[in-house]
């Protein structure tokens, strides 16, 4: 799997209007014409984020694409993917409808690695329940929230992960305190899988578990649309 980062004025515009459609409160107050004069005014620095996030990505993305493939047994399923650099939003995915996602371009180079990891991460898992276990029938909220467990577990509870970047805490004081304690119960079952090298053992664990919380949505609206 190779990634690109590229920038799409017009795709990330698209996307930040819609998370304030759709009731992001860090959006209230963002317009067409703000994103429009941050474009005209940060561009240039955009450009030469664009060049270092991918010498940065770069001297990972072949071992990072076949640890998450070794891991979950799933190859990746689109062999090239992009990620569109933003002036607003800090990170995205798609649900795993297209190669792409969307990153802060902002950020030092070798930091970004791990977030943009956990972005992509969260598209594989994403695909990996539409085309595999969709049958299970689980609520948007339910799958978004495993999948964000599997991103948290894939980004720091593994040995190989301290090839990629330097911090691996297993976090739990992010922005959806209302997952934690699915993360935690989560946690000893992902250090099993690893050891049985059964990745969906975890996926249908994770699955039994969050049939107890049928009211799991983010914290804030999660879903882009393509």
């Amino acid at each position: 799997m190779k990634l690109d980062f590229i920038i799409d004025k017009e795709y990330d515009i698209k996307m930040t209007l819609q998370r304030k459609e759709t009731g992001y409160p860090e959006y209230r107050e963002i317009t067409h014409a703000s994103l429009e004069e941050r474009y005209r005014k940060e561009l240039p620095d955009m450009k030469i984020k664009q060049k270092e996030y991918q010498v940065s990505w770069d001297e990972i993305g072949e071992l990072f694409s076949d640890y998450v493939e070794i891991t979950t047994g799933y190859g990746w399923f689109y062999p090239r993917y992009e990620c569109v650099l933003s002036v607003a939003i800090r990170g995205a995915s798609n649900w795993g409808r297209a190669p792409k996602i969307v990153r802060s371009y902002d950020k030092d180079p070798y930091e970004m690695r791990r977030i943009t990891a956990h972005e992509l991460i969260l598209s594989h898992y994403f695909e990996i329940y539409r085309r595999h276990y969709s049958e299970e029938k689980l609520k948007d909220g339910q799958i978004w929230a495993l999948a964000e467990i599997a991103a948290f577990a894939l980004t720091s509870l593994t040995s190989e992960v301290k090839n990629f970047w330097q911090n691996t805490e297993y976090y739990t004081n992010h922005n959806y305190p209302h997952i934690v304690k699915l993360q935690n119960d989560l946690k000893p079952i992902f250090l099993e899988s690893i050891k049985r090298k059964d990745f969906d053992y975890y996926i249908k664990q994770g699955i039994e578990l969050v049939k107890d919380y049928p009211n799991m949505r983010p914290s804030s609206p999660n879903r882009i649309k393509t």
